[in-house]
Parts: C-alpha cells; sequence; structure tokens
C-alpha cells in the first residue's frame, strides 16, 4: 500500500476564501472603516505631504444613483486611492447640486398629481419643501455612494443650498455687478414653455420632430436698388411658420449665385402661378421647384448674392399690421444644404438673426409670451399658441399658415422630420423667445479672452477636451444666468425705476450676504427690499429683482465655497472630473465664473470620460429593457464587480454595460482573487528570517522581481496619466500570465514539495512575499474591498487595526531591474510554450495523462540553446525530465509557427511513480523507508520529521 504522504506537502494555507460572497462582505468592511474611522486617519496619515485636491462635480440630489453616477463617482475614488497611495495628502468632500429645476419640477409633479396649483402656495413655504425634497435624496445618495465603496469626507459634503454655500453664491454675483459685466438685456432664448423658464445648452437634448414647412413670398419693393429685382418675390422657406409675425430682416450669402425665375408651368394644386417670378439661390432652385411644384420656369437673369444685399422687401402680410420694410442682408452663416438660399430672419427667435439684426440696427420684437402664446399687441395672432402648457403643438402654425395664404404671401406647405431641441426634463419641445433677462458678458471685460487662455494653461485629458471647450467658448454669447423659477438664490439686485439700471453698491451686496448666511435664501423672498437697501436708499426707488440664477452659475462657484473654503483642500483644484457633456455645462460655467472673478480656471487639469451604453451599444432605456441599476449589480455580485467594469472599459470612450460584460469582469474578478489567494496560502508562516536576497536566488524569481519592477514604473506613470484601463490591463496579465501560467505553475513543485529550507522554496517565498506587498497595494485603488481583505488575511494578528489603504506603493528596488535576463526569458518562454504545446497534443491522444509522464527531447537552435544555459528544461516544462538538443528537428516533431528554430518529439519518462511530488524519476525507493518516494522527497519528509521531534 501507498504511503500517505498528503500531510506532508506543503499545500496552501489561508483564511481567505475562494468564495468572495462580496454582496455580504462588503458591507462589513465598510462597517468596519466607519468604526475605526479610516478616512480620518487617511488624512493625518499625509498630514504635511503634498496635496492633490479632486474637486467634485455635484449630482442633483433627486433619485437614486443611476449607472453613469456610478462610474463617475468610482472613476473619482480609484484616482483619489492612487494619489494616496502615492504618498499625497488626498482630501476628498463629496457635493450636491441642491437648488433649480430638476428638484422643482418633481415637487410640482406632486402638485399636480394632487391637483394643486404650486404658483398658489407661498414661495417660502414651496421653497421649503423643495428643500426637504433635496434632502431626503441627499441621504439616500450618500449611502449609496458609500456603498460603491468611494472613501471621503461624507459627514461634512458641501450642499449648494447650506446658507454659506447661498450667501457666497450671492458674493460671486456680486463680483460680476460690481465690474460692470452683469446687465439686464433681452435676446433670444430657448425657452420651455412646460417649465416656464429659459434653459441652458447643457439642459437641452435633441430628439426627432415633425415641423409644419413653408415656402413664402417677400415681394421685392419698387425702391429696389437694381432694376433686376423690381416686381419679383424673395423666397424663404421655414420650418417654424409661427416665426413669420417676428421676420425683420431676409438673409443671402453675398458669394453664391442666385437667380430670377419665371414661373411657366404648375402642378396640379400647386400654390405657384403662372407668370409670376421669384429670386431663389441656383443651386436649390431644383429642389424649390419640386417643392412648390413649379413644373416649368425659366431663368431670367443670374445674380451674384452681394446684388441683393441691400434690397428691401415687403412683409407678406404687409397691410394687416406688419408695415415695415424687410431688408435683405449678407451673412456669412446662410448655407445651401436645404430651403431656398434666403434665410428668414426673426432677431427674437434665432442667436444668428439675433445678433444679423443687432449689427444691422433692426428692432428685435416681442411677440411670444411665457406661456407660449402670442401677445396681445401682435397683429393677427393675438392668443394664439405655438406650444400648450403640456409642450404640444398649438394652433400658431395654422393661423399664420393660413393668413399668408390668404395674402397670398404662401407658396407651400409641407411636414418634416427633423432633429428639434427639447426639455431634457420634461420632454417637450423648445421655443427660442425674446425675453428680458440677466447676463454676463464675454466681452466688455474681457472674460472671453481669459477664458481662452486659462483653457490653454491647463491640462485636458484626453487633449481633445481642450479643442472642444475652446470651440464652445469662442463661438458662445453672453451668458445668459437669470430663470423665472421659484427654488433657487435669488439674483441679488435692485434696478432704478427711473433709469432701468442695476444698483452697484459692494455695502447692498455684503449686506445681502450677511442676510442670507444667517438665515438662507429664503430672506429675500421673505424680507423687505428695505433690509437690504439700508438708510441710504429709498425702497419705493427701486425694483427688486425675483429671478433666480441659474444652476450652472451656482455649480460654477462652488470653487469659491468649497476649494477656497475649507483648510484641508487647495485652490485651485488639482482635478476637475466629468462626463464629456460637462465641457458645455460645469467645466464651462466653473471656468467662466473663475475667470471673471479671479482671473484664471479654478482647476489644473479636467479629466472626462465617456457614456454609459447598452452593450449593444444603443442608449439604456427602461422601453428596450437595457437600463443597468448600480444597486442591482451590487446586490447580485458587489460593487467590486461595478468598479473593475469601471478601469476595465476604456473610459475615455463610451462605455458599454450589461449581463454579458459583468459575466466577463466577474470571472476576471475570479482569477484576480484566486491569485491573491494562491500568494497568501503559499504564504503561510513565511518571516525575515527565511527572506532571501535577490542574489542568491535562481534565474526565474529574479525574472520575476525584473518585472515588478516593470509594473512599478508602468503603475505609477498610469496613475500620473489617469490611465487606469492601462494600468489594470497590465496588472490582470501580470497575474494571470507571468504569474499563475508560468511561474506559479513551475515554483508550484517547489513550494509544495521542497524542504522547508530549500533555497528554491525560499526564493520562491521570497518572491511571493514581494510580489503580493506590490500587487495588494496596486490593486487597491480599484478592488478597494478586496485588497483590504487580503491584506488582512496575510497576517491577520500583526494587521489588526489597520489597513491597506493606509500604507504606500512599495518602493521597487531599481537593482531588480535586469534587462538581459528579460530577454533571455523571453525565448525561454518561448521555447516552453512549444514544449507545452506538444504536451497538451500527447494528453488530448491520451498519449499521457499528466505533463509529469512525460520526457520531451526539444530540438533548438543556438540561440535557444544558449538561452537555456543554466535553466532545467525539465522544471520549466513541468515534466520528470527533459533533453535539449542543438540542432534541426527529425521529421514529425511538433512545432509552432510563430516560434521557428524550436521542435518537440514528446516521449515518456523513465523510473517510478513518485507518491508524493507525483514525478516519475529512476531515484524512486532509493533510500531505505521510501520506497515510494524520490530522493529530493525523502529526504524533505526526513527533515520534517526530525524537525517534529
Amino acid at each position: 500500500m501507498a504511503t500517505d504522504y498528503k500531510s506532508t506537502v506543503f499545500l496552501p494555507r489561508s483564511s481567505f476564501p475562494m468564495k468572495a460572497n462580496l454582496p455580504l462582505r462588503e458591507p462589513e468592511m465598510l462597517a468596519r472603516w466607519r468604526e475605526m474611522g479610516l478616512y480620518e486617519r487617511m488624512r493625518a496619515a499625509r498630514a504635511g505631504r503634498e496635496r492633490f485636491t479632486l474637486h467634485d462635480g455635484p449630482p442633483y440630489a433627486n433619485g437614486h444613483l443611476h449607472i453613469g453616477h456610478a462610474l463617475n463617482k468610482i472613476l473619482k475614488d480609484v484616482i483619489n486611492r492612487s494619489q494616496q497611495m502615492l504618498g499625497k495628502d488626498v482630501a476628498y468632500v463629496p457635493g450636491w447640486d441642491c437648488h433649480g429645476l430638476p428638484i422643482e419640477w418633481m415637487v410640482e409633479e406632486s402638485y399636480r398629481a394632487a391637483g394643486k396649483n404650486k404658483d398658489e402656495v407661498p414661495i417660502v413655504q414651496f421653497r421649503r419643501e423643495c428643500r426637504e425634497f433635496a434632502e431626503k435624496w441627499i441621504a439616500i445618495q450618500n449611502e449609496e455612494f458609500q456603498r460603491l465603496g468611494v472613501e471621503g469626507d461624507w459627514g461634512r459634503p458641501y450642499l449648494t443650498m447650506s446658507y454659506d454655500a447661498e450667501a457666497q453664491i450671492v458674493r460671486e454675483l456680486g463680483k460680476f455687478l460690481m465690474s460692470g459685466s452683469l446687465y439686464r438685456g433681452s435676446r433670444p432664448i430657448l425657452w420651455s414653455v412646460v417649465e416656464r423658464t429659459a434653459l441652458a445648452d447643457a439642459e437641452v437634448e435633441y430628439e426627432d420632430h415633425v415641423s409644419t414647412t413653408i415656402h413664402v413670398r417677400f415681394p421685392v419693393l419698387d425702391t429696389a436698388p437694381r432694376e433686376e429685382l423690381r416686381g419679383a418675390s424673395v423666397i424663404v422657406w421655414t420650418t417654424t411658420p409661427w416665426t413669420i409675425p417676428g421676420n425683420r430682416a431676409i438673409a443671402v450669402d453675398a458669394d453664391e449665385d442666385y437667380v430670377r425665375v419665371r414661373v411657366t408651368e404648375v402642378a396640379e394644386g400647386s400654390r405657384a402661378v403662372v407668370g409670376e417670378e421669384i429670386l431663389v439661390a441656383g443651386a436649390l432652385l431644383a429642389a424649390v421647384a419640386k417643392d412648390c411644384g413649379i413644373a416649368g420656369h425659366e431663368v431670367v437673369a443670374r445674380l451674384p448674392g452681394r446684388t441683393l444685399a441691400g434690397a428691401v422687401c415687403a412683409h407678406p402680410l404687409r397691410g394687416q399690421g406688419y408695415d415695415f420694410d424687410v431688408p435683405v442682408l449678407a451673412a456669412g452663416f446662410v448655407t445651401m444644404d436645404q430651403g431656398t438660399g434666403c434665410v428668414h430672419i426673426a432677431p427674437g427667435h434665432g442667436a444668428d438673426d439675433f445678433h444679423l439684426g443687432l449689427a444691422h440696427g433692426i428692432e428685435v420684437p416681442f411677440t411670444v409670451g411665457e406661456d407660449g402664446g402670442f401677445l396681445d399687441s401682435v397683429p393677427l395672432f393675438a392668443g394664439r399658441q405655438v406650444l400648450t402648457g403640456e409642450g404640444e403643438t398649438g394652433d400658431a402654425d395654422d393661423s399664420v399658415a393660413a393668413a399668408l395664404e390668404a395674402a397670398g404671401g404662401l407658396l407651400s406647405r409641407g411636414r418634416l422630420r427633423h432633429s428639434y431641441p427639447h426639455s431634457w426634463r420634461s420632454k417637450a419641445p423648445l421655443i427660442f423667445r425674446n425675453t428680458a433677462q440677466w447676463f454676463i458678458s464675454m466681452s466688455d471685460t474681457g472674460l472671453r479672452d481669459t477664458a481662452l487662455s486659462a483653457i490653454e494653461a491647463t491640462r485636458w485629458v484626453p487633449p481633445a477636451g481642450r479643442n472642444r471647450i475652446a470651440s464652445m467658448v469662442e463661438g458662445r454669447p453672453d451668458w445668459c444666468i437669470s430663470r423665472q423659477r421659484a427654488w433657487g438664490v435669488p439674483i441679488p439686485v435692485f434696478v432704478d425705476k427711473r433709469t432701468g439700471e442695476p444698483l452697484r453698491d459692494q455695502a447692498v451686496i455684503d449686506r445681502i450676504a450677511t442676510v442670507i448666511e444667517a438665515e438662507g435664501a429664503d430672506a429675500w423672498f421673505s424680507s423687505a427690499p428695505a433690509r437690504f437697501l439700508g438708510d441710504g436708499y429709498n425702497a419705493d426707488d427701486y425694483e427688486q429683482v425675483r429671478d433666480i440664477v441659474e444652476v450652472w452659475f451656482e455649480s460654477g462657484s462652488t470653487h469659491s465655497f468649497v476649494l477656497e473654503a475649507r483648510d484641508d483642500l487647495d485652490w485651485p483644484a488639482s482635478l476637475y472630473l466629468e462626463g464629456s457633456d460637462q465641457h458645455r455645462g460645469w467645466f464651462q460655467s466653473s471656468l467662466l465664473e473663475s475667470c471673471g472673478t479671479r482671473g484664471r480656471a479654478p482647476f489644473d487639469a479636467v479629466l472626462t470620460h465617456g457614456f454609459v451604453m447598452a452593450e449593444d451599444g444603443r442608449k439604456m432605456s427602461k422601453s428596450l429593457g437595457n437600463v443597468v441599476a448600480p444597486q442591482a449589480v451590487i446586490d447580485k455580485s458587489g460593487a467590486e464587480i461595478l468598479r473593475l467594469w469601471v478601469v476595465g472599459s476604456d473610459y475615455s470612450e463610451d462605455l458599454r454595460i450589461g449581463p454579458e460584460i459583468l459575466k466577463h469582469h466577474a470571472d476576471v474578478y475570479r482569477r484576480l482573487r484566486n491569485t491573491l489567494r494562491y500568494m497568501i496560502g503559499n504564504l503561510d508562516g513565511f518571516g525575515p528570517a527565511e527572506r532571501l536576497p535577490p542574489t542568491g536566488m535562481p534565474e526565474l524569481d529574479r525574472w520575476v522581481l525584473h518585472r515588478l519592477y516593470e509594473l512599478d514604473g508602468l503603475v505609477r506613470r498610469c496613475c500620473a496619466d489617469f490611465d487606469f484601463h492601462t494600468l489594470f490591463t497590465a496588472l490582470h496579465t501580470f497575474c494571470a500570465t507571468d504569474l499563475s501560467a508560468f511561474y506559479f505553475d513551475i515554483r508550484k513543485d517547489a513550494l509544495y514539495c521542497d524542504a522547508l529550507a530549500s533555497p528554491l522554496r525560499r526564493a520562491a517565498r521570497s518572491v511571493l512575499d514581494e510580489a503580493f506587498q506590490c500587487l495588494v497595494t496596486w490593486l487597491a485603488p480599484v478592488l478597494c474591498f478586496t485588497a483590504e481583505e487580503a491584506w488582512l488575511a496575510r497576517d491577520e494578528a500583526g494587521r489588526a487595526g489597520g489597513s491597506v489603504h493606509l500604507t504606500e506603493f512599495p518602493t521597487v528596488p531599481a537593482e531588480w531591474r535586469d534587462d538581459d535576463l528579460a530577454e533571455k526569458w523571453r525565448k525561454v518562454r518561448a521555447l516552453r510554450r512549444v514544449v507545452t504545446g506538444a504536451l497538451e497534443l500527447e494528453r488530448a491522444e491520451k498519449r499521457i495523462g499528466a505533463s509529469m509522464q512525460a520526457h520531451p527531447v526539444v530540438h533548438a537552435g543556438r540561440e535557444f540553446v544558449e538561452a537555456m544555459a543554466g535553466v532545467d528544461l525539465a522544471e520549466i516544462a513541468i515534466t520528470s525530465g527533459a533533453t535539449l538538443v542543438e540542432g534541426a528537428a527529425p521529421a514529425g516533431a511538433f512545432t509552432v509557427d510563430d516560434v521557428p528554430g524550436v521542435a518537440v518529439v514528446p516521449g515518456l519518462a523513465a523510473g517510478e511513480k513518485c507518491e508524493r511530488c507525483w514525478k516519475v524519476l529512476p531515484d524512486v525507493g532509493s533510500v531505505a523507508g521510501y520506497e515510494d518516494a524520490c530522493a529530493r522527497c525523502a529526504d524533505a519528509v526526513e527533515q520534517l520529521t526530525e524537525a517534529a521531534d
């Protein structure tokens, strides 16, 4: 009967389980961290060190976290933890955006559901309900963010609705007021009829919408400077018929050719008239003729666009309240991809229209009210609705088209499905309407130029972000900061009723800020104006502005009441990090606010990540059933899988997530966990006395140290570049390929079967200890729960009360670098791959059961033979024996195409099987008393027995 050697084999022993059970263990770890005050201890451990400040972009406090929140906060946490591991002092203060339409809209929804009208409730009461709503969701999101493993000062977050924040926002507004860059003016802005407020670009999304299209005749007046223009009609085309009452000009391209065309034949149902003459761009004539049912025509004259400029037309509703002249103007924005080449200009309903009108001294009419209806002052159409309060198309388009047809101005009418701006909250279409708003000038005090200079001075990751935001700032109009809502920080301005000018008095601003800091912004709405104006002014002479400031100005001001106000943070921030949409949103508002008040950006670097899509690349939606909720992933698999997904994806682009992708990352996690478990198990009982210096180690073990040196450099570069995808890919490859499939595979025999004091076993355990210390800290920023669990399992007694997150990345000695050794072992591994390929084929053909039964003969060229000098081929091939022969291989030998010069002839090992190490060796039974063991195993057991005695 064979001897049972199981108790003499040094199998791995560890309290670190193979089954992670993350949904149960992660909350236990979070409780441990809270109990030990981990965040405070992290701060104390880095006190006085170089600081790294990542300023948190505030999410809205209005619902459970979605997968985009998880991506954003996990990536921030990975960066913060990695900087902490590099030895820096990394304070992280999370924050929330608490004001504005997202929250106000949700509170209004509850009113609508109850059949109540918000406007009938005192504003202070309504604002109190908004505050309570925000407080509820802040508490919920606070816990949900922590459940992701995000470490920070969760007990002291910043809130834009805290009194000190509201007061500072007032002070920041006051700076723009006092500098003269804040002014009240009127211009067209995107307006939500449903929400009754102006919207910022970042609050707008584009969806398909079906619009009514019309071609309209604008008769050229007889006063036209060129005779060939008189008697014709300039034809314009628009997808917004309701803007025709606001028309004040027509734009043409000075460099394009235009044609005067006489209609000779019309199709059935056409509104064109035989004999009439029209003016359109030559490039669009065919399309216009088709759309307008013009079956035949002749070109009367060809005219360059510059000759049209200066002509004067009549409004098509002339004689019905629209008796002004309509000039034809040259403009650079006219294109030839659609329409007629003659663009209808309504200065109150478009940005290009507004600026063209402004340049030519054309009035900007007020035609549409905040309810989406025409004002009483609009001839023919007073009370007609562009959009209803529910966001549906009103009767304005039909009314305008009917009036045009009755007046002979309508040439055609159609329908077009196109991309159109919608509110991202109500999902309703928006309109451009001229309104009185408060603006910050981009030019009066040089804000645009300052911002562009700051963009150049900032590090953008990826670099394309620089051009993206620069183009936006270059072309953006003045910053509209006012909103006609209730929940937010008021614009703290008084306007002189006689002059219309805002009161610019620093003492008044300071007085307002002091009151708000003590009582909150509600005081602006509940206090008499005299309280703020003081004794120096008569309140009856001033209008108190009731608008609130847009939330983008608020969040853009967070640097002033977070970074500058807290001793644990630095201004400017080391990094801002959000999604790529924030070039238009928070990045830009922060940039403009800081440049306008401090002359530079509030950040040194900006990192952007992509959006999260379903795994098939489609947008997530409840209707498609492809929404992935972070809470569901955590409950099923644990937060570590989400953290792994973040770094396992290229977050510089859009990311994908779904069941198969999560399954893949769960598999990756298991491989990493098993790597750590194997190392911990094989380090059981390892201490300083057992450690071998690198000079006393075999080449294979020194090669692993060289790989650790290489990875250390990569880890530090990737942390500096915020490139955790590359970092994690490299670590995973190292664990799966260099360690598990190579080093562990080879050294398993020495670790399990060599004598305790064997130099080979000591070398392996010394390398495992170094590799573990590196890996557990390198992985800690990503797998924060697992790294902590592994770190504690390595030495539970010695590390009680401690944490891997209080440590730093190990200092890897430069002496570990050995480029020549790395090149040699590149060839050794290539040769080994051919051997293992041959053995796999032998197993598949059932000629051997395990590699230990084999004795391959390897035929190799000189470079491989030289590389194998001093290397035990049987050891690295995991066979019981092996022979290396220099020269060509016999016919039929096994080869691999991408390793030329190496061929293998498989064979069986000679001898008997050792019942302890399972090698087939000639010396099995050569030691008395150990008839079924090889000499090496007999010696190991003998030493173990003597030690036990």
